[in-house]
């Protein structure tokens, strides 16, 4: 009999039938704010099981309420859902930079992700498909724990050229290209070319060129289509508010670091800006100094300007 429950105890372990937390996984990066990453509530690494879920780890360092059946956060820390000046507030989460399709106690964990929880107004939307403030996530960790190809999209820009003569050619985007690659392979991400399959893609170029791409071009829909707080009036970068109204023409040379995606596909960033000295502004903000739990950045003489702007 001791030998038949001990063949079974080691079959229903085997099957990972829950008879205990499951192995470890190793470190999981939780991150929780308030109003777009501009207040800091809890920054810690939590060492994660194969049965955790994002809410799990959640559950674990905060305290936490829910509701429609434990599926979703109502409250942490006692900051609950609300409406404030009549605009609609809530928890949002996303785990290496990207929005989750479903709620947080169906995200398992495999270790390594950053997982980041933010309190924000979504009165201009509430869908914001992508962000930037997870970096070096997702092009170091992949989607949903699988690796994902990389490709860096470049636009030629002026007096980009090597060779001499009758013989130049394009450097494939010039100087910003050249950083933005090394940005990248400064995290350990091996770039592709061509055009993978499901890749996540960084394009690089002046907005003039990047917006006939049909992702990129979603920014100009404004956030209830692009998740993305900036807009363009000509060359000029302009800085959106929460409820997604012009707050502020920033000066001429002004980069964007964004990311969005179309029709739930993989993320798309985009490092621009209306003239080439704006678009290597925004290659050179690619580290976690700048972008960290950013939504998305302005950035101009290494000033950054965290997007939305807070206010109205």
């Amino acid at each position: 009999m001791a030998v038949a429950c001990a063949l079974l105890l080691a079959a229903l372990a085997a099957a990972g039938c829950g008879l205990g937390p499951g192995a470890d996984v190793g470190q999981v990066r939780l991150t929780v704010t308030r109003e777009y990453g501009a207040v800091p509530v809890l920054e810690r690494s939590v060492g994660a099981k194969e049965s955790d879920t994002v809410m799990r780890l959640l559950e674990a360092e905060a305290d936490v309420a829910t509701r429609y059946g434990g599926g979703f956060v109502h409250s942490v820390d006692g900051v609950a859902e609300a409406e404030r000046g009549g605009d609609p507030y809530d928890w949002f989460f996303y785990v290496d930079g990207v929005e989750s399709p479903v709620g947080a106690a169906e995200v398992d964990v495999k270790g390594g992700e950053r997982v980041w929880w933010d309190y924000r107004d979504w009165s201009a939307t509430n869908h914001v498909p992508a962000v930037v403030g997870s970096w070096p996530a997702p092009f170091t960790d992949g989607i949903e724990g699988k690796s994902r190809p990389v490709v860096v999209e470049c636009f030629p820009l002026r007096g980009s050229f090597v060779g001499s003569g009758t013989t130049k050619e394009p450097r494939n985007g010039g100087e910003a290209c050249e950083v933005t690659r090394a940005a990248l392979e400064s995290e350990g991400v091996k770039l592709a070319s061509g055009s993978p399959k499901g890749a996540i893609r960084v394009l690089v170029g002046t907005w003039e060129q990047l917006r006939r791409d049909p992702a990129a071009h979603l920014i100009e829909e404004g956030p209830a289509e692009s998740g993305v707080y900036a807009d363009f009036k000509g060359s000029e970068l302009v800085a959106l508010d929460q409820g997604g109204g012009e707050s502020e023409r920033l000066g001429p040379d002004a980069g964007l670091v964004a990311a969005t995606s179309r029709y739930g596909g993989p993320p798309v960033w985009v490092v621009t800006g209306g003239t080439e000295e704006a678009v290597r502004a925004a290659a050179e903000s690619l580290d976690a100094e700048h972008l960290r739990d950013h939504y998305a950045v302005a950035i101009e003489g290494g000033k950054v300007t965290p997007l939305p702007v807070e206010g109205r």
